[in-house]
């Protein structure tokens, strides 16, 4: 059986560095491949005598009809018996706006204008985001930065492991981040920022840590929490879920939410996974 990755999302997202980074990672690389030629693609890959067993398919932006052509094909891929992920980039308006007109290239939907297109394109591209297994919001990240995340999802990737889980500190005054599946705000804990000696201080020294986990709030919240990912992660393998993001956030996402971040991997790991911290926005 195949392997088979579907890179798609909005224009300007980031489609070249992940093909780029796919290819990278040893995977056998297609681009711009139009959906309606994905099914001939993976019976070339499963005739005997095949060697490529890992196959990324850029697809991109599925224009008109071609939306319906790529769930179709996915649907296949999947009774077939291939592993079938989808990797769906995004970011926001603004940035799109800004990163076109960077480069001065048109968006390939003709719309009256680039906010116009961007527009359209998110409302066209909806359901292929249902069906993504993976989003990665590159609003914030440049093309390296897009590069280590994806090389963090996908590169140390385990076949004993089901379900890849990361969890993601933020602070809500930088937007919460759009690819988290489950959002959790811990601004009831009282602040370290109005703490003079913690406030040039992040929750990765050991003063913060302390501060915020000597809160009596803090505990009920970790143990409350913990019987709720027992019934969820369990539960998320079971519906054949591939990544988890989890995000929680502060104020700034400097303090409360990096001290939360750790201690909720540490949770995580304890019941048998192997999560990931990401602090987004620690060093604002």
């Amino acid at each position: 059986m195949g392997e088979f990755l579907i890179i798609a999302g909005l224009s300007g997202a980031g489609w070249s560095t992940a093909g780029g980074t796919f290819e990278d990672l040893g995977w056998f690389v297609i681009d711009h491949l139009p959906p309606a030629l994905i099914g001939k693609v993976a019976e070339l890959v499963g005739r005997p005598g095949s060697e490529t067993e890992r196959v990324a398919l850029v697809v991109g932006r599925a224009g008109g009809g071609a939306v319906q052509e790529l769930a179709d094909s996915l649907e296949l891929l999947r009774k077939g018996g291939d592993r079938v992920r989808v990797l769906f980039l995004e970011a926001s308006r603004e940035v799109l706006v800004r990163r076109f007109e960077g480069t001065r290239r048109r968006h390939p939907l003709e719309g009256e204008g680039v906010v116009d297109s961007i527009t359209q394109e998110r409302v066209l591209m909806q359901p292929i985001r249902d069906m993504a297994d993976v989003v990665v919001d590159t609003t914030d990240f440049n093309v390296h930065q897009l590069r280590d995340r994806l090389l963090d999802l996908f590169s140390r990737e385990d076949p004993a492991v089901s379900m890849r889980t990361q969890v993601v500190s933020f602070g809500y005054k930088h937007g919460a981040p759009l690819d988290a599946d489950l959002v959790l705000d811990c601004r009831f804990l009282p602040n370290p920022h109005w703490v003079d000696d913690l406030r040039p201080l992040t929750g990765m020294d050991e003063p913060v840590r302390a501060y915020v986990l000597e809160q009596p709030e803090t505990r009920q919240f970790l143990d409350k929490l913990d019987d709720l990912l027992g019934l969820l992660l369990p539960a998320y393998v079971r519906e054949g879920k591939s990544y988890l993001t989890i995000a929680v956030g502060c104020t700034g996402g400097q303090h409360r939410s990096v001290v939360l971040a750790d201690e909720i991997a540490r949770l995580i790991e304890a019941r048998g996974y192997r999560p990931t911290v990401q602090h987004r926005d620690v060093d604002r």
